[in-house]
């Protein structure tokens, strides 16, 4: 049988041959293989099996051609006729398209979308910097925040951005000079503020953009570490927005980008203990025109409301054996991350601050899984975003974790690794911040 096998591969290559390179002028017979073990004639050309009689085996088509398989170029001349007519077609269409939809449907693609958009034309470039489709952006439902990071290998300003949504690295460049080391410490409407090592030189970017602004140096100049917080005017940056530090002395300042100036609206209350013993760790939070910052003495947090100048204190106990912390903010809620630690094992923990009672009450925790990581290890933990989701860098000796929490669906994720561009070697996320991701955001 194993003959018969081989003649049956042999023809129909044969056919194959024929089909590809065969002329027309002379027609190749169609070839039948006899089946021994069925009892049937196949039919190599067409794969069909038909019965048979033994005694009468006839080629009844012995005079007609194969038909012949039609190739690419033959199905796309038959079709080549309609092409122009439908690129007519689609001209005519697209050019009575409505601006306002167009930017409508544009709004709602994905930000990586939006910025392939730019390089099809001008027109659809100037398009994302108006104020029509900075209206229409702003109308879209929320989107994830990203993630602006400086990597630890900083001499050179390595950024790296991170989309959840992709689950991406980007790695745009830094419009700033390389021996300038710069940090980002505050973000509102799709801008990102930056501090130079010095804290004083004070830096407003849109990073998707990557237009950069440097605004005015802050009046005290002397070299202090502070806090820095950020807040909108409105619900576009085209309304402005306001930049505030406070540092350990009690000293402060408000920056707004509408009159381009530093100004300090008043004192800071004398029943206020000084020094304030700010945790730097643990970036401002804003709700509203609210700015909270968190103290480490007393233990609690401090409010200020830029729109009006009024500032409170308020004392809150931290939950027994937590380390690394910082505040968060989820729909106008204040929220605390931190870590965990109780004998050898750890664990991240998510609490919400009750108005009513001022305590912080446990919401959710790291699966105990992910946990059973960090047992017996000296953790440390920094937060690099702060609202709606959660970027967490846990290190360790020889160990380093990134994780994102989304606090509405209280779900867990962990982070691919940030890898340069053409690189293997694996980036040290040093410190970041979250942003939403705004195209038409200005400086």
């Amino acid at each position: 049988m194993g003959e018969v096998a081989a003649l049956r591969q042999l023809v129909g290559e044969v056919q194959e041959l024929w089909d590809l390179y065969g002329a027309n002028s002379h027609p190749l017979p169609r070839w039948y293989l006899l089946d021994f073990e069925h009892g049937s004639i196949k039919d190599d050309h067409c794969r069909a099996r038909t019965g048979y009689n033994s005694e009468l085996l006839k080629i009844m088509e012995a005079n007609q051609s194969p038909p012949r398989k039609r190739s690419r170029r033959d199905k796309n001349r038959e079709k080549a006729p309609n092409s122009n007519s439908t690129e007519e077609m689609q001209q005519e269409i697209w050019s009575e398209f409505p601006g306002d939809l167009f930017e409508t449907v544009v709004a709602r693609l994905p930000v990586a979308a939006i910025f392939r958009f730019r390089t099809v034309c001008r027109n659809w470039y100037s398009m994302l910097g108006s104020e029509s489709f900075s209206q229409q952006y702003s109308e879209v439902p929320q989107r994830l925040p990203w993630f602006y990071t400086i990597t630890h290998e900083n001499a050179s300003n390595n950024v790296a951005m991170y989309d959840p949504s992709l689950k991406k690295w980007h790695h745009p460049s830094v419009p700033l000079a390389p021996a300038k080391i710069i940090i980002p410490v505050a973000s509102a409407g799709g801008l990102v503020c930056l501090l130079d090592l010095s804290h004083r030189n004070f830096y407003i970017c849109n990073p998707l953009t990557q237009s950069l602004k440097e605004i005015p140096r802050r009046s005290v100049q002397a070299w202090s570490r502070v806090a820095v917080g950020m807040v909108m005017n409105g619900g576009t940056s085209n309304e402005g927005y306001k930049v505030m530090w406070l540092g350990n002395d009690g000293n402060y300042e408000v920056y707004d980008s509408m009159k381009n100036m530093w100004s300090c609206p008043g004192t800071f209350p004398p029943s206020f203990k000084l020094p304030l013993a700010l945790n730097f760790r643990s970036q401002p939070v804003a709700v509203g025109s609210m700015l909270y910052f968190m103290c480490a003495e007393p233990e609690g947090v401090l409010s200020y409301d830029v729109s009006t100048g009024i500032w409170r204190q308020f004392v809150i106990p931290l939950p027994l054996h937590l380390t690394d912390h910082t505040l968060a903010e989820f729909q106008g809620r204040v929220m605390l991350v931190g870590l965990l630690c109780k004998n050898a094992a750890t664990c991240v923990c998510i609490w919400e601050l009750q108005k009513m009672t001022l305590l912080w009450k446990e919401v959710d925790r790291m699966p105990n899984i992910w946990c059973l990581e960090f047992y017996g290890k000296h953790m440390k933990m920094t937060c690099l975003g702060n609202s709606g989701l959660l970027m967490l860098s846990l290190k360790a000796k020889r160990m380093n974790r990134l994780v994102t929490y989304n606090l509405l669906n209280k779900e867990w994720q962990k982070v691919p690794d940030c890898m340069l561009p053409c690189s293997r070697k694996k980036q040290w996320i040093a410190c970041g911040t979250a942003f939403g991701p705004c195209p038409s955001a200005l400086a």
